[in-house]
Parts: structure tokens; sequence; C-alpha cells
């Protein structure tokens, strides 16, 4: 009915009182010169004199605390709009268009511009973006098409479980530092969907460059920071954060190119033998594409650092908090095994069956989300939001992390309660905890992550008793572009 009523000539009557409804809502909203926020001085303070570049998430609920649910901040040429409230946020999203932007991220294009590189899903922008995310999309969010990778990613997990046996101090059962265990899983994990390969991430030796790899993308993320805040003309009297910004970026994409030629060489091999070439793996599905062999390669790369930190994260956190809730990870471990029987190898159908593994991971994704503030920059046209009007091209700043930890939303806001995910009586706003993202710019790898985190959790409890380090204290989030720990996770393996 509205669609028809829409249609209707200019001079109906209908249209006529529709349009003066937008026109007296738009006449009553407020420009960003009436929105609250901190001086330009006091933000720059709370940046650089605070260590505010690693307390981005704990800022989020300082702003919200201090000036309600939307603010603005002003850093040198560039205004921020920051939106800490779940149903602002869903505002903001519903209008952000065909080809929605998710923030400038202006050093890492600059880069490629520099070095010649294409842009791959999390730097393009328009048709370019719509164009390799509908590609991706097939393979990568059909729950039919990830399911077909449960057991290229079981070979993974059975390799992560013996590197625990092999790592863990053989009285205590103790491994240190185990963000960097799972970093390497992570790595390993998407790596094996990307090439159909193995890298050697858990070899007992890690490979010379694949350890390489790993430094550079810590660095990378390290100096997007500094870089971004940093105008321009400041590279030439600060050279150091740009170049190991560039020379990180150089060797990721050396790393990501090295295994493509590998696995393209090695099908023109078979091809030229007259054998049939087909594949599983996503490299080979955008190289059929006809996409430019330079898009290929950008797009594997940013697909590779993405994939890395959101599984190294989340299960180290998932890990942390089963350690110190020990009636959980019972409760847990029983779910898994009622669902296995006598089976050790769970596969996707089987992770459907476990709600509350499927509770737990949402409630460490609440707490901890991998990114704790998104951002969209609406291109088209002038938005409405909350009351205030907000211009085209203006950075917003979804601030997740505050809205994850809002008792308004979530009761006892900072305990962990994965029951909470099982309650439908207890619902909250579909836009309060999205740690994946929502929308046309969601993270289009999430059904693959959380395939590899259900697996990896379920026969982790079933092989080990997870119990903290006696020695080790609380760990705290902090943000270095993503959100990590601040200090490192150790945890005690238990054979059972």
């Amino acid at each position: 009915m509205l669609q028809q009523a829409l249609r209707v000539s200019r001079g109906s009557p209908l249209l006529r009182w529709m349009e003066g409804l937008s026109e007296r809502a738009t006449r009553g909203a407020l420009g960003l010169e009436h929105m609250p926020g901190p001086s330009a001085l006091s933000f720059a303070w709370d940046l650089f004199g605070r260590r505010g570049l690693s307390r981005l998430h704990e800022l989020q609920l300082e702003g919200a605390r201090q000036y309600g649910p939307m603010w603005k901040a002003s850093f040198g040429p560039i205004l921020t709009v920051h939106v800490a409230d779940p149903g602002l946020i869903e505002e903001v999203l519903r209008q952000e268009g065909l080809h929605p932007m998710r923030s400038d991220l202006s050093s890492w294009k600059d880069y490629r511009q520099l070095r010649g590189h294409h842009c791959g899903l999390l730097t393009s922008e328009g048709q370019e973006w719509q164009t390799v995310r509908s590609l991706l999309g097939k393979h990568m969010l059909r729950p039919k098409a990830v399911e077909a990778y449960d057991q290229t990613l079981n070979n993974v997990v059975t390799d992560l479980i013996q590197k625990l046996r092999f790592s863990r101090h053989p009285q205590s059962g103790l491994v240190p530092d185990i963000a960097q265990e799972f970093y390497r899983f992570g790595l390993e994990g998407i790596s094996s969907v990307l090439f159909e390969s193995r890298i050697g991430c858990l070899d007992p030796v890690v490979p010379e460059e694949t350890e390489r790899f790993i430094q550079s993308i810590n660095t990378m993320f390290v100096m997007t920071l500094l870089t971004m805040a940093m105008p321009r003309w400041l590279h030439q009297v600060f050279p150091k954060p740009w170049r190991l910004f560039c020379q990180s970026w150089d060797y990721m994409f050396h790393f990501a190119k090295g295994h493509i030629d590998q696995r393209m060489a090695a099908e023109a091999e078979k091809v030229s033998r007259g054998e049939k070439v087909e594949g599983r793996y996503l490299t080979y599905f955008l190289s059929q594409t006809g996409l430019p062999m330079k898009t290929v390669y950008s797009n594997v790369t940013e697909l590779l650092l993405a994939g890395v930190d959101t599984i190294s994260s989340t299960l180290s956190w998932s890990l942390y908090e089963l350690s110190r809730h020990p009636e959980v990870q019972t409760q847990l471990r029983d779910e898994v095994t009622r669902v296995m029987g006598d089976r050790r190898i769970p596969e996707a159908a089987d992770v459907s069956q476990m709600s509350l593994l499927k509770a737990t991971v949402k409630e460490v994704l609440r707490l901890y989300p991998v990114i704790p503030g998104n951002a969209r920059v609406i291109t088209e046209r002038d938005i409405q939001v909350g009351g205030y009007i907000i211009p085209k091209k203006t950075l917003i700043t979804l601030c997740h992390f505050a809205t994850s930890r809002d008792p308004a939303v979530f009761p006892s806001p900072d305990s962990f309660l994965p029951r909470r995910w099982l309650n439908r009586e207890q619902g909250h706003h579909a836009y309060a905890s999205v740690p994946f993202g929502v929308g046309k710019r969601s993270c289009i790898g999430r059904r693959i992550a959380e395939l590899e985190l259900h697996l990896a959790i379920a026969r982790i409890l079933l092989e080990f008793e997870v119990k903290p380090d006696p020695e080790g204290g609380s760990v705290k989030p902090m943000t270095r572009t993503l959100l990590v720990p601040d200090s490192n996770i150790n945890l005690r393996f238990i054979q059972r």
C-alpha cells in the first residue's frame, strides 16, 4: 500500500502531507553545533595525555556517562559523532544507503595508493566493494556453503590440541600467553580456508616467514592508530611510525601473494597435464571470477589479517572466562558430550544443537567485542539521528563496547552470564551487541569464524579441564585498533 501511495503524482494530497511531515521533523532537529562533547583540547588530552589510544573502549563509557547517548569530538579537521545507544545505532544503520563506508582508514588507503595495490573488502568503497562482497558472500555467508569447511577446520583444531599437549608444563599443565598459540591457530585456520593448504603455524617449529607475517600484523595494527592520529605532514617530521606501517604491509602482501601464486602455479600445471582442476578454497573462487589479480591479492591479504585476531582474541577470552567459571565450563562440557555421544570430533550439524556453546561465544563477544567501535560515513545525504541533523560525509562512531556494557540493556553488564542469551523473556535490543557489525558492511567472515570457534571450544573441553594460572591476576582489555588483552593470559590445561 505504501509503495502504491508513493507512486502517485507529485500533486497527490497524501504525498504533499508526507513531505510536509518530513520537513517539519527536519525543522525541529538540531545541528551539530548544539550537540554536547569535549573541547578539542580536552579530547586531545584524553587521547595522548591519558593514554586514550589504548583506552578508546573506556572513553566510550566515559563519554556516554558525561554527555549522554550522542556526543561529538574534534581532532584537527576531523569531526566525529559518537553514538552509544542501540536504538540510535539502528537509526544510523537503517539510513546507510546502497554503498556505505565503514570509515576512512586513510593510512591503509594511502599505503595502497603509494604501492599501486588495489583495495580489498576492508578498504574498497562503492561498486568496487559491492562486486567483491557479492562474489564472496556466496561462499562465506550462506550456512550450507560454510558447513563444507568443517572438516578442513577440524583438521586444524586437531593440530591445535596436539600443540597444547606439547606446549603445556608437564606437571602444572600451564601454557603461558595462550593468545600467541591461538593467534597461530587463527592464521592456520583462515589460511586453510583461503588456500586449502597449511602454512605450518602449529608445527613444533613455526616457519620463519609465517612468524614474520604474524609480527607484521601486530606492528601494523599498533601503527594504524598512530598514523591515523598524525596529520600527513607529521610523517616527514616523525617518519618511524609510517615507515614501520608500510614495511608491515609490504611483507603481508608479499606473504599472501606468494601463497596465491604457488596455488595458481600448481593448478596451471594440472591443466597442462590435462587434469581436471577444482577447489573449495576461497582463493580459487576469487581467481575464477575474472577479477584482476591485484584485486585478488588485496582481498586475500585483508581476509588473512581479519580472520586472525577474531579467532585469537575471542578464543583467549572464552577460555579465560570459562577457567574462572568452572560451573559454566562443566555445564558446557556436559552439553557437548550429550550431543556428541561416543564421538570425539563434532561437525557443523552438531554445533547447531549446542545452544549453551553458542551462547557462551555470544557472551564473550558482548564483553570483549573484537572491534570495540565500528564506524560509518553516510556519503549520499544528510541523515537525522536522535533529533540531530548529521551532515553527509561525517564520520560516525558506533560505540559497541558502551552499548554492550550498558546496565540498562544488560543487567550485571560486567558479569560473565552466558545463559542470559538463552532466556527469550530477557530480550535485549537487537543492536545492543553486534560484534560482527550489521547490515551491508557486516563482517563477511562471521560464519566461518563462529564455526571455527565453536569447533575449537567444544574439542578443547572434551580433551582438557581448563583452569586459571594460580599466580595470575585479572586481565583487562585494551585497544590496539582491535580489543586485545592488556597482559598475558596464562591457563592450565589438565588432561581429562
